[in-house]
């Protein structure tokens, strides 16, 4: 199955040989990859480290063949990956015929590790090898990042505000959210992460060993659960949803607000410049009017003090002869209004 798969990228790859050269082969133990020249160092990288860490959690060391195609280009990885891949995958897994499409160097950030990317994949093999087509949605992903190590994806549900207000969805609804976009779909896998995890940790010795054994010999996971750690599948539903948002909602709400504030805070940060400006302008207005009332009083003050000083210097210094004079004068005007005895006054006419 392997090598026609092989066959059937090589023959899709054909028309473009002519701008990238032809597609070369890569085997390292179980695995194969195929791949264009500008991939080759990723190629040789990534089934380097596949191989030397080719075992997964709680499962048997996997033994089938798997073949890896390196798309370079989004528009390759489209069409090799079919309509089966979401517009936001890097890579995806096909278990029934064990192989890998997954995006090469030309991928952006937003790909993600390709370390990680590739053992992400290569955990949904080795599970579906142990246990087929058994495990839902939210377990085969949740799974697949545990077995990655993907840590960070704890990080969104440490901002997932649906989180902190409506709490964990059920299982049911997690599988659904996949299928919701891309956001929708980073908050899925962040809580199937979160319910593998919380699943595992019902044996901290055993993990989930005891689980994938019973689960190989029955089809029901819900039985798999009561005989590995004794309690039931709603049991565990109740348990995880209990157990996330106690953990995470608070730590969403708080992120929420945080942004709530740094949202209010660019909104108001204009009006808040404006009004400083504003208040500037104002405080200029009102220094310009004090500093011109100020010279006015000054002015006022000085013109009142010259004009004192001007009154001053018009009045005559004492001069002893000219105040007898005056006294003479008044003399003189006092006897001439002061009638004689002869009853005649000085300046009257006898006729």
């Amino acid at each position: 199955m392997a090598g026609a798969t092989a066959a059937l990228i090589m023959t899709a790859a054909r028309p473009l040989v002519a701008q990238d050269d032809a597609p070369l082969r890569l085997d390292v133990g179980r695995l194969t990859a195929v791949y264009f020249p500008k991939d080759a160092l990723l190629a040789r990288s990534l089934l380097t480290t596949a191989a030397r860490t080719d075992s997964f959690p709680w499962l048997p060391r996997p033994t089938q063949r798997v073949l890896i195609a390196l798309a370079p280009d989004a528009a390759r990885f489209r069409l090799w990956a079919g309509s089966a891949a979401p517009e936001w995958g890097a890579a995806i897994a096909f278990p029934e015929s064990r192989r890998i499409i997954m995006q090469g160097r030309a991928a952006g950030s937003d790909a993600g590790d390709p370390q990680e990317v590739l053992r992400h994949e290569l955990a949904h093999l080795a599970l579906h090898e142990r246990l087929g087509d058994r495990p839902p949605r939210w377990f085969d992903e949740g799974y697949a990042s545990v077995a990655a190590r993907e840590w960070r994806r704890e990080d969104v549900l440490a901002a997932n505000v649906a989180l902190a207000l409506r709490g964990a969805p059920s299982l049911e609804q997690l599988d659904q959210a996949f299928a919701g976009g891309a956001v929708a779909a980073q908050s899925a896998y962040a809580l199937s992460y979160r319910a593998v995890t919380e699943l595992a940790s019902l044996d901290p010795d055993r993990g989930l060993t005891l689980l994938f054994e019973y689960w190989t010999r029955s089809p029901s996971l819900d039985v798999a659960i009561r005989r590995a750690f004794g309690l039931t599948m709603s049991g565990f539903e109740r348990e995880f949803q209990s157990r996330t948002r106690r953990r995470y909602g608070g730590l969403a709400l708080f992120a929420d607000l945080s942004l709530l504030l740094l949202a209010l805070s660019v909104l108001l940060l204009p009006l808040i410049v404006a009004r400083r400006m504003r208040d500037r302008r104002r405080l200029r207005v009102l220094l310009a009017a004090d500093a011109a009332a100020e010279r006015v009083e000054q002015q006022h003050a000085l013109a009142l003090l010259w004009g004192e000083g001007v009154g001053r210097r018009s009045t005559p210094a004492h001069d002893p002869s000219a105040g007898s004079v005056i006294a003479s004068r008044d003399e003189s005007a006092a006897r001439s209004a002061r009638p004689r005895a002869d009853g005649v006054n000085d300046d009257e006419t006898i006729a």
